[in-house]
């Protein structure tokens, strides 16, 4: 469960660049919600994600997380807590390690940790075993270093990473857009496939309309660091892009000539 309590988070605060991100912003997901974020460049939609990972601190209001405010725990602290997939396939993954290095890491979180060989036969065995369901032919490649990875490939490792340990919150910031078509389709597949199978709560920030109405159970529209739509699961199910658009475009208290909230 995850709750942001009137939060607000302002960058250069009293001086003449002042701004302010976030504004009392309030948003509530229970256990196994997966909700997407959409809204016009400089909404705070990567802010938000920024605040509730612990990268920024806020300013008032509190984040809770598993019914336990977690507002002044700090980034790497709260990174048991929280996964987080980025934009940039080179963020979520270590290049220099091999893959099955990169698993290692990724599944052994939070556990104790021994003398025992870092990589057992069992652990390549239960690496496979995830990989497979990539389809991208990875179990095959377990001692391949990161970086020789194609970006989708490596996208779809930092998913399966971020998935596996099944974290409180998993918070997908814009994962598809440096990706091609084709790899981008395959990204948002397996991103409703692992959050399904691990009935993860995530919250997911993109640009693509179509995408944020055809993932997840409920769908959030940001504009000047606040919530100003939220679109239930009832209602997501007939939602339409045109509509949306419409929405924001009153919302803006102008005709919206360009498509800056769609890909």
């Amino acid at each position: 469960m995850l709750e942001a309590r009137s939060i607000t988070k302002r960058f250069f605060p009293g001086t003449i660049n002042e701004r302010t991100a976030l504004d009392s912003l309030s948003l509530k997901l229970e256990e196994g919600d997966f909700v997407t974020i959409i809204g016009s460049n400089g909404a705070g939609k990567s802010t938000l994600l920024n605040v509730i990972s612990g990268r920024y601190p806020i300013d008032e209001g509190a984040i809770v997380i598993d019914g336990k405010d977690v507002s002044k725990v700090p980034e790497h602290r709260r990174a048991t807590q929280v996964a987080r997939v980025f934009q940039d396939p080179m963020a979520g993954t270590a290049p220099h390690l091999t893959i099955e290095e990169n698993l290692s890491i990724a599944f052994d979180r939070g556990k104790r940790r021994g003398l025992s060989l870092a990589v057992t036969n069992r652990k390549r065995e239960e690496y496979r075993e995830a990989l497979a369901k990539l389809d991208l032919g990875l179990e095959h490649r377990l001692a391949m270093r990161v970086g020789m990875l194609s970006g989708g490939q490596r996208q779809a490792l930092s998913l399966l990473m971020a998935a596996h340990e099944r974290p409180s919150i998993l918070l997908l910031d814009e994962h598809t857009a440096a990706l091609d078509p084709s790899r981008a389709e395959l990204i948002t597949r397996l991103t409703g496939e692992l959050i399904s199978e691990h009935n993860l709560t995530a919250l997911m920030v993109t640009h693509n309309m179509h995408q944020a109405i055809e993932l997840g159970n409920r769908l959030v529209m940001m504009h000047e660091g606040k919530v100003v739509l939220e679109v239930d699961e009832e209602a997501k199910k007939t939602v339409t892009a045109e509509a949306l658009l419409a929405e924001f475009a009153k919302i803006k208290g102008a005709q919206l000539s360009d498509r800056t909230m769609l890909d």
